[in-house]
């Protein structure tokens, strides 16, 4: 027997493996489930060309366009708990082909509204897509946050974000080819007869109507593949769902509500969709009205806005591998107060790129927040992600302060709305900075 001075030593283990992006066998749900995330973006940011055309169509104030967004967030809002509920008792799957099934309605619901004339109509029509949107999104993220380890819980939400603004670029270069340029511009319906306008008021409806039903299809095709593919992730039946049936709903929210970064979370998601929402709505308005860019051509701006959007995302998603997410969300903020304050003081073409720049800092933000706020929640994750997703009400309430003091002062004045509204998520990323917290992995710890 040899004496343990002889002894060969074992070889060092090596240290822990890198946590991958998702759990083995989950890479074709993931990547079915990210074409939910592109399917929203396109049919959301559609929207911040409405409001535009309808300003045109109906001849009304900025504040009455504005209305398209309060019913499309305050559906989001509206719908939030549902969706949990749905997760709660019956899965992330079943939430998704919810909120699809009843997207896809609401897109289809657009072909009676441009029969009918109405704005109301449109705005029903609108409600009952976001609704679906509504469901699809509570499940659709907490369900990629399921899809794999929690230390990359943010990196892959990011990730399936970034795919957000891909069907958002689609979403508004359907607004710049199918509709906008083909709108009756305005000068020549001064010498139109009343049946003249009428025929015209129609024939601009029935644009709107083209890029909604193409989504609804779109949709339906998703719902398909979602349907007939098995999708299994740890927990989702198993730890929450047990839990969850064990305690009284108020002890969850009992715990959210102690939960300071999860409830300062949920007031700066508020704040980021409202700035996010204000910023993308009113670009067209600041391109025609401060720097007077005709309306055919106006689009493009919003569309350059989103490409951004877009490509930083992805460079976002690569800098939260070597970065603490809130350092970046703290200079992303601050960045994007500057471009919001220079859209104000500076309202000629310069004012106009720094509307468009806001999208760099605006890319950041919403996975992070969702990710940050979420940490370490366990079993109360369902409802905790129908709170923020029910902040996207920001979204809704916000254009509208926007468009009064657009009424009341000017499209550039107004920018000062998503400059407030920015500085307050660079607060929130400072209080998480100044915590515990930040001495560690984002994921890996809970939230205290």
């Amino acid at each position: 027997m040899a004496s343990p001075s002889v002894i060969q030593r074992r070889p060092e283990s090596p240290g822990p493996a890198k946590p991958g992006l998702v759990y083995p066998g989950l890479t074709v749900p993931f990547v079915l489930v990210v074409t939910c995330f592109a399917a929203w973006g396109a049919a959301a940011n559609l929207t911040d060309v409405l409001v535009g055309v309808f300003r045109h169509i109906f001849s009304m104030t900025n504040f009455q366009s504005a209305l398209v967004q309060f019913a499309y967030y305050g559906a989001y809002f509206s719908l939030a708990i549902p969706a949990a509920l749905i997760n709660k008792r019956y899965g992330y799957k079943a939430g998704v082909l919810t909120g699809l099934g009843l997207a896809t309605l609401g897109g289809l619901a657009f072909i009676p509204a441009s029969m009918l004339l109405k704005y109301g109509f449109f705005l029903v029509a609108l409600f009952v897509l976001a609704s679906g949107l509504s469901i699809l999104e509570t499940s659709a993220n907490p369900f990629v946050i399921a899809m794999g380890p929690e230390q990359s819980a943010t990196q892959r939400l990011n990730l399936a974000q970034a795919f957000n603004p891909v069907g958002a670029n689609i979403g508004v270069l359907l607004g710049a080819v199918v509709i906008l340029p083909h709108i009756t511009p305005e000068a020549s319906k001064v010498s139109m007869t009343a049946a003249q306008l009428a025929q015209a008021q129609k024939d601009d409806l029935s644009l709107v109507l083209k890029p909604y039903t193409g989504i609804a299809f779109a949709l339906l095709v998703i719902w398909l593949f979602i349907a007939f593919r098995s999708i299994k992730v740890p927990d989702e039946h198993g730890e929450f769902g047990l839990h969850e049936r064990e305690e009284r709903r108020g002890g969850a929210l009992g715990r959210l509500w102690r939960n300071r970064h999860y409830r300062y979370g949920v007031v700066a998601q508020f704040l980021n969709v409202g700035a996010q929402v204000c910023a993308w709505t009113f670009t067209i308005q600041y391109a025609q009205d401060v720097v007077g860019i005709p309306i055919k051509n106006s689009g493009w701006y919003l569309q350059a806005s989103l490409i951004l959007f877009l490509i930083s995302r992805f460079v976002m998603t690569y800098l939260l591998g070597i970065f603490r997410p809130t350092k970046l969300l703290f200079a992303m903020a601050a960045l994007g107060v500057l471009f919001a304050l220079v859209a104000v003081f500076v309202p000629n073409m310069i004012g106009l790129l720094a509307v468009v720049g806001i999208s760099l800092s605006l890319s950041l933000m919403f996975p992070t927040i969702y990710g940050v706020a979420l940490q370490g929640m366990g079993r109360d994750t369902k409802f905790g992600a129908a709170g923020l997703v029910m902040a996207i009400l920001g979204g809704a309430l916000l254009p509208l302060v926007h468009g009064k003091v657009m009424d009341a002062f000017g499209a550039s004045q107004a920018y000062i709305v998503p400059a407030i509204c920015l500085a307050g998520v660079a607060l929130y990323a400072l209080f998480d900075l100044r915590t515990s917290r930040h001495t560690s992995p984002l994921v890996s710890e809970g939230a205290h």
